[in-house]
């Protein structure tokens, strides 16, 4: 599992429910991602350390970097209101990162 450097400031919207379902469309988490991506040279998109998307445990997820409350507020409270809305898992990425090692 990929995470932001720092797993103790780090939380992951879950792409499942709080019911269990699975949350669509499949490239949510993409599409959330962009609100901070760039293009580079190579003509490829480049995820931000504060806001990636990755996969946990077959599940996709966003990484948001605590730091984003501080730097980006409306986007960082965009995503939780998101989150909330739509009923998904948001979990601390130290939680997440003990438990996909558990397996």
């Amino acid at each position: 599992m990929d995470l932001t450097q720092n797993t103790d400031s780090t939380i992951i919207i879950e792409g499942q429910t709080k019911e269990g379902r699975k949350f669509r469309p499949s490239d949510w988490a993409e599409r959330m991602s962009g609100a901070l991506s760039t293009f580079g040279k190579d003509h490829r998109i480049h995820y931000s350390s504060m806001l990636k998307p990755l996969s946990v445990n077959g599940i996709k997820c966003v990484a948001i970097n605590m730091s984003m409350k501080e730097i980006h507020p409306e986007l960082f409270n965009h995503l939780m209101d998101f989150a909330e809305m739509n009923k998904l898992n948001v979990v601390n990425a130290t939680d997440t990162a003990r438990d996909s090692n558990a397996a």
